[in-house]
């Protein structure tokens, strides 16, 4: 009878015991069938084992010696490469992290080993590496790709593929770890990378961000596979456009592969962001490319450190870019020979090298040409394509012959023609319309694939209000006049300097 009654108290104790279990088993269950992005490429980029791996970052890091950043940074690029080799300058990102405190991380990376066509936000649980399991913010992620159809909820470039473990948000990761603690990540992989998918990304980043507890982190090289000196070059072209904050001439460069950058679109994204969020600085810490740690420099591929700060105050802005009378003479001549040599002879001029500094800056031009006060042809270069001196050739030629509103120009006319010239400064954005000066500021309007642009001195010539100069712009981009209204319309200003023949 004891025994019975034992029994059956042992049996009653083990369904108590289980039932106490459930939710436990549950909750084991729960996270066995988590969705977890494994290491793809630990062992490889960088080491497998945390004490190492911490120790290499470690030692980075204190090489990474720099003046603490002023401000809150919103938004920060750092290269993707192997650890022996962006390491170096990656720390120099990283470094400047150092005591900011951040709740969620957003990692913008490109793809390297799959094709699609949209932005992949991923829709799994967390990301690991051998330092931990980060969670993904998936409340976030879910709003995010709720803003807009270019970005889906996907495991579309975060899953390894036959071809390879996507590498760039990885790398990223254990620097975050390391350097920040815990936080919560959201990882995006742009399979297209062209401006409307950065600029959809970019402004949805800055409607869901709220106060300082989010940081944006662009992963991106720079210039892959050129002679050391080339790729320096290359580079400091894609890095001045940063600092100068003119990410639609980066956009478009990226695209046309006139500079390079592996993440090009995730960068642009990010300051994009960033400028909505208030960031008014964007600073390069360090340069450098594969040559500085390999020691070969016949195909190198560069790193860049950047951050994009909110500060007390704006960076000061460099003196307005200007030219000498030499240069604008030898200019105007040039474009004179261009048109007159295409006209006349069938074939591009080929000039001699320009040996003027200024002529060799890469800049974007227009070429008018007039005959008795009236327009002839107009054509020109918005972004920094070719040095000044062949951009000019090349728009002079090309506002002679190719101007859609004009028959191509013929040889009886070439003594009558006139020369003006416009040499354009850097793209900045228009964050408030009361920005624009009439007569000092050109106008690009741009929405979706429509985009018009109007050069500062034809509102003068016009007689135009700022109201005007508005709507003028947005029906030279084929809009209705008052797009530059329109949530989707980016409105970008830029000075130039303006000359011709026989006048100042």
């Amino acid at each position: 009878m004891k025994l019975g009654r034992s029994y059956k108290m042992c049996c009653l104790m083990a369904q108590v015991i289980a039932f106490l279990a459930i939710p436990n088993l549950q909750h084991v269950r729960a996270a066995e069938e988590q969705k977890v992005r494994q290491p793809g490429v630990a062992g490889a980029f960088y080491p497998a084992d945390p004490q190492m791996l911490t120790s290499m970052m470690d030692e980075m890091l204190a090489k990474a010696v720099q003046p603490p950043v002023a401000g809150s940074i919103l938004a920060v690029v750092a290269p993707h490469a192997g650890y022996q080799y962006s390491g170096p300058v990656a720390a120099y990102t990283y470094g400047a992290l150092k005591g900011h405190k951040y709740a969620r991380v957003v990692v913008i990376a490109p793809s390297h080993y799959e094709a699609f066509d949209f932005t992949s936000i991923y829709d799994g649980d967390a990301y690991a590496t051998p330092l931990g399991t980060i969670p993904v913010d998936r409340t976030f992620a879910r709003e995010l790709a709720k803003m807009s159809p270019t970005m889906k909820l996907s495991e579309r470039g975060h899953q390894p593929t036959a071809a390879g473990a996507e590498h760039a948000i990885e790398v990223q990761l254990p620097w975050l770890q390391h350097v920040l603690g815990q936080f919560t990540l959201v990882p995006i992989v742009m399979g297209d990378q062209s401006y409307e998918n950065s600029r959809a990304l970019g402004v949805a980043l800055a409607k869901l961000i709220h106060g300082g507890d989010t940081l944006i982190v662009a992963s991106s090289d720079l210039s892959h596979y050129h002679p050391y000196d080339d790729a320096v070059k290359i580079d400091h072209k894609t890095l001045n456009a940063l600092q100068e904050w003119d990410y639609f001439s980066m956009s478009r460069n990226f695209q046309m592969r006139v500079w390079e950058a592996c993440g090009g679109a995730p960068i642009v994204a990010a300051m994009i962001a960033a400028e909505r969020m208030g960031a008014n600085q964007a600073r390069v810490l360090k340069y450098a490319n594969s040559g500085d740690t390999s020691g070969d420099h016949a195909r190198v591929v560069g790193y860049s450190a950047d951050v994009f700060v909110k500060a007390a105050h704006a960076a000061a802005q460099e003196p307005p870019f200007s030219l000498s009378d030499a240069d604008k003479k030898e200019l105007l001549a040039l474009a004179r020979k261009s048109v007159e040599n295409y006209v006349e002879m069938g074939h591009p001029y080929q000039p001699e090298p320009s040996k003027s500094e200024a002529l060799n800056r890469e800049l974007g031009a227009f070429v008018t040409l007039k005959i008795g006060g009236d327009l002839r042809g107009c054509i020109g270069y918005t972004s920094a394509v070719k040095p000044l001196y062949l951009t000019v050739r090349d728009t002079a030629t090309l506002a002679a012959v190719r101007d859609p509103r004009f028959p191509p120009v013929t040889a009886l006319e070439l003594p009558r023609l006139h020369y003006e010239i416009s040499v354009l400064s850097p793209l900045r954005r228009v964050l408030n319309i009361e920005q624009i000066k009439v007569g000092e500021d050109g106008l690009i309007m741009v929405n979706g694939n429509s985009e018009g642009l109007l050069l500062p001195q034809v509102p003068v010539e016009e007689k135009w209000n700022r109201q005007t100069f508005l709507e003028q712009t947005c029906r030279k981009a084929g809009m209705h006049k008052d797009c530059w209204k329109d949530d989707g319309t980016d409105i970008f200003k830029f000075t130039a300097v303006v000359f011709g023949e026989h006048k100042p």
